[in-house]
C-alpha cells in the first residue's frame, strides 16, 4: 500500500485544563452588571463570553479547543422559541376566555407536548454547542433528529412515573445514547458501547428508598406543624413564625438528605456515559466520587445562593476543571483523519434557555 492509501496513524488522547475559578469573578461581575442594565438581554453575550473563555482553556494533546458561538445566534433563537411558545398558548388562553370553556381541555395535550419541547430543546442545544465547537479548526456536529428525541424523552418520563421512578437509570441511558453516540468530530463518528462495568440500580435504589422514607417523614412534618398553626389561628393568635421556620428548615434537610443519598447514583451515571464512548479505539474514564460530586454541588450551590446567583460563571469553571481533571483515555483515535464537519444550524438553544434547562 503506497502513502498516499495508507490511513492516518492513531492519537492517545490526553485532556488538560488550566481553568482558575477565581479568574471568572471580573467576568462574572461585569456580565452581572450588564445583564442588570439591559434586564437579563446581554445574558446571550454573556453566556456565549463564559463558554469561549472556557473552551480555550481545555486542551486535548495541548491544544485547546475553540468556541465559535456568537450572542446573536442565541438572541434569535430564543426569539423563535418565543413565537413557536407564546403564539399557541395565548391562541390557547383566548379561545378559552372569548370562544368556548371546552378549549380548555386542549391543556392536557398541551402539558405532554411540553415534555416533547424539553427534550428537543436539550437535543438542540447539545446540537448547537457540537456545531460550535472546534479542535484544530474542525467542528464537531451531532446527528439525528430532535423531534424524534423529543418525543423519545415523554416516553421514558411516562415509564418512570409508570414505574414510580425505576426507569430513570435506563431513561438516562438511552438518553445519553441519543446523543452522545451522534456525535462526530467532524466525520469521525463516535460511538456509543453501553459499559457494564458497574450497575446503575445499586446506588438508586439506595436514592429512591431515601426519597420515599424522607418524603412521608417531612409530610408528617408539614402536618405537624400546619396543625399548630391552625390551632393558634383558632385560639386567634397569630400562627407561630417558628411553625413556618420549621417547615422550611425540614425542606431543607431533606433535600440535602436526598441530595447526598443521590450522589453515589449521580456519580455512577457519569462514570457509565464517558466510558460508553468510543472513537476509534480510544476509550474514556470519567473518575468521579460521591464524596467528590457532594462537595463540589454543596459548594456550588452556597455559592449560587450567597450571591445570588452573580458568580454563576464561576460555578461553571468549578464544574468544567473538576470533570476535565478526572477524564482521561486509553487507546488511539483517528483525529488527523477528520475531514471539516457542516457548520450546523443558524441559531442557537432558544428553547433550552425558555425552558431554562441545560444538555449538561
Amino acid at each position: 500500500m503506497d502513502d498516499a492509501q495508507a490511513p492516518a496513524p492513531g492519537e492517545t488522547m490526553t485532556f488538560g485544563q488550566t481553568i482558575a475559578p477565581a479568574g471568572f469573578i471580573g467576568l462574572s461581575l461585569k456580565n452581572a452588571l450588564l445583564n442588570i442594565v439591559t434586564l437579563t438581554l446581554y445574558r446571550f453575550w454573556a453566556k456565549t463570553e463564559v463558554r469561549k473563555r472556557l473552551w480555550s482553556k481545555i486542551t486535548l494533546n495541548g491544544e485547546p479547543f475553540e468556541y465559535t458561538g456568537k450572542g446573536k445566534e442565541l438572541f434569535l433563537g430564543f426569539l423563535l422559541a418565543l413565537v413557536i411558545l407564546g403564539v399557541p398558548y395565548l391562541a390557547l388562553v383566548l379561545a378559552i376566555q372569548f370562544l368556548h370553556p371546552l378549549f380548555a381541555l386542549l391543556i392536557f395535550p398541551l402539558y405532554f407536548g411540553l415534555f416533547v419541547l424539553i427534550g428537543s430543546a436539550i437535543f438542540l442545544a447539545f446540537r448547537y454547542m457540537a456545531s460550535r465547537t472546534n479542535w484544530r479548526g474542525v467542528r464537531f456536529q451531532l446527528k439525528g433528529s430532535p423531534a424524534k428525541y423529543g418525543w423519545s424523552y415523554l416516553g421514558y418520563s411516562l415509564l418512570t412515573g409508570i414505574t414510580l421512578g425505576w426507569f430513570a437509570p435506563s431513561m438516562s441511558m438511552r438518553l445519553a445514547e441519543k446523543l452522545w453516540g451522534g456525535l462526530s468530530f467532524g466525520d469521525q463518528k463516535l460511538r456509543w458501547v453501553r459499559s457494564t462495568k458497574e450497575g446503575l440500580y445499586g446506588p438508586f435504589a439506595i436514592a429512591w428508598v431515601v426519597g420515599i422514607v424522607g418524603y412521608f417523614v417531612l409530610f408528617a412534618a408539614i402536618v405537624a406543624n400546619a396543625q399548630s398553626m391552625v390551632a393558634g389561628a383558632e385560639a386567634e393568635s397569630m400562627p407561630r413564625v417558628e411553625a413556618i421556620l420549621a417547615i422550611y428548615g425540614y425542606a431543607l434537610i431533606y433535600a440535602v438528605v436526598l441530595m447526598i443519598a443521590s450522589a453515589p447514583y449521580h456519580a455512577a451515571v457519569l462514570r457509565t456515559i464517558a466510558a460508553s464512548i468510543r472513537l476509534g479505539d480510544a476509550r474514556f474514564t470519567l473518575k468521579v466520587k460521591a464524596g467528590e460530586l457532594i462537595v463540589l454541588t454543596l459548594t456550588n450551590i452556597l455559592l449560587l445562593i450567597v450571591t445570588l446567583g452573580f458568580l454563576t460563571p464561576v460555578i461553571s469553571a468549578r464544574t468544567a476543571k473538576f470533570l476535565v481533571s478526572r477524564l482521561s483515555s486509553e487507546g488511539e483515535a483517528p483525529l488527523s483523519a477528520a475531514l471539516q464537519a457542516p457548520r450546523g444550524p443558524k441559531t442557537g438553544e432558544g428553547l433550552a434557555d425558555a425552558f431554562d434547562i441545560s444538555p449538561f
